[in-house]
């Protein structure tokens, strides 16, 4: 099959639906870049409450990604929720042509159906993994789940993860598997790109799912609160939506000038990249994380990142484009925000340059080509 397009089906766990059009958009990028050298389908399932028939199914191609999303009737027994995600699966699988490959994103029940299909029709399956579950301080726990996905892992034929710090984390759970590769997520350049800019003061921006268990939006809050009483005038703009936001919302109105911030929901496409632009520097203060591609989003746009030392981040971000500091401490969150403020002298071409050749859709897309064909002629991925 040298040379041909493989047909690539991907069982993603997390992935834009419905209800939440910013699901797992990461996944949906890595559909689209593998689109330009193979013919993708994704099989997304959804337990919805709302849905009336066993199974609502929902068909689409954009993007050259065919796609399969299956909505069934959440039931109150977590098994039969279980035994139901696997029949839609199995189902979408049933709706599509042989795959050469699955591409799984995100364990492990997605993955018990990729081992199943190896088993039974001998597809060979990789795996790529987002979830910052498996890194210190958070819950990747349970025998019954540890022992499917140690096994789940040990038979795919590479795991991929966005970033270094995840891969070794995953082993140091024993899940153990001779070809981890690091991928890298995509970034729209010809979306996310410099624009000229005249912001009388320095403008933030920060970007989340507003969720402050992980993203610490209330720790922001606090740096930001620090910087008015230093004196430093800053603009400061909120964009996304969570189950936090009216809360952080009403955090801010408490500590923080109402003229100095403005939260602007969620927001999408050519608006996002806008409003991403037109910013001076972004930051972000999670206590837990992977590699936000919203970091890559903004060094496409020119624009330098304060960021807490967490998970991969700092694969990223260095002295050369941005300010690490030590997760949950506003003091230096701070002194790293007033330290970008009163030097703005970030080179915009020597930013949106560490993006250009490695997080393009065309270079995440040879990537995983790459990956497909050696996975096809059974050849070590690592090597």
């Amino acid at each position: 099959m040298t040379g041909m397009r493989r047909h690539i089906v991907f069982l993603a766990r997390w992935y834009p639906h419905r209800y939440d059009p910013m699901f797992g958009l990461f996944v949906q990028r890595h559909a689209e870049a593998a689109a330009l050298y193979n013919d993708v389908s994704v099989i997304y399932v959804h337990a919805d409450e709302n849905v009336k028939e066993k199974y609502e199914i929902e068909r689409s191609t954009s993007n050259n990604v065919n796609t399969i999303k299956i909505y069934y009737r959440k039931p109150k027994s977590k098994i039969i929720s279980l035994i139901r995600f696997f029949n839609a699966n199995k189902l979408a699988l049933k709706q599509l042509k042989k795959p050469d490959l699955i591409h799984v994103h995100i364990l492990t029940r997605c993955g018990v159906i990729a081992l199943w299909r190896k088993i039974v029709h001998g597809t060979p399956y990789i795996i790529t993994e987002h979830w910052s579950r498996y890194l210190p301080g958070n819950d990747f726990s349970g025998f019954l789940r540890k022992t499917m996905t140690k096994i789940i892992v040990k038979n795919a034929t590479a795991v991929t993860t966005v970033t270094e710090n995840l891969a070794k984390a995953m082993q140091n759970h024993g899940l153990k598997n001779k070809n981890y590769v690091v991928l890298p997520n995509v970034v729209d350049i010809n979306l996310f790109k410099p624009i000229e800019k005249k912001n009388s003061k320095a403008k933030i921006i920060h970007v989340s799912c507003f969720e402050d268990k992980s993203k610490n939006i209330s720790g922001l809050i606090d740096a930001l609160a620090i910087l008015e009483r230093r004196d430093v005038e800053y603009q400061c703009v909120f964009i996304g939506e969570g189950i936090d936001f009216e809360a952080m919302k009403e955090y801010a109105a408490t500590k923080l000038n109402p003229l100095d911030i403005r939260f602007t929901g969620l927001l999408q496409g050519q608006a996002l990249a806008d409003e991403m632009a037109s910013g001076d520097f972004l930051v972000l203060s999670s206590n837990y994380e992977n590699m936000p591609v919203v970091i890559l989003e903004a060094l496409a746009c020119g624009l330098p990142v304060v960021s807490t030392d967490v998970g991969g981040i700092k694969e990223m971000v260095d002295g050369n484009c941005g300010i690490l500091v030590p997760a949950k401490d506003s003091e230096k969150l701070a002194d790293a925000m007033q330290t970008i403020i009163t030097n703005l002298n970030y080179d915009t071409n020597t930013l949106r340059n560490k993006v250009l050749s490695k997080y393009s859709y065309e270079a995440v897309g040879k990537f995983l080509d790459d990956i497909y064909k050696k996975t096809a002629e059974t050849i070590d991925v690592s090597a």
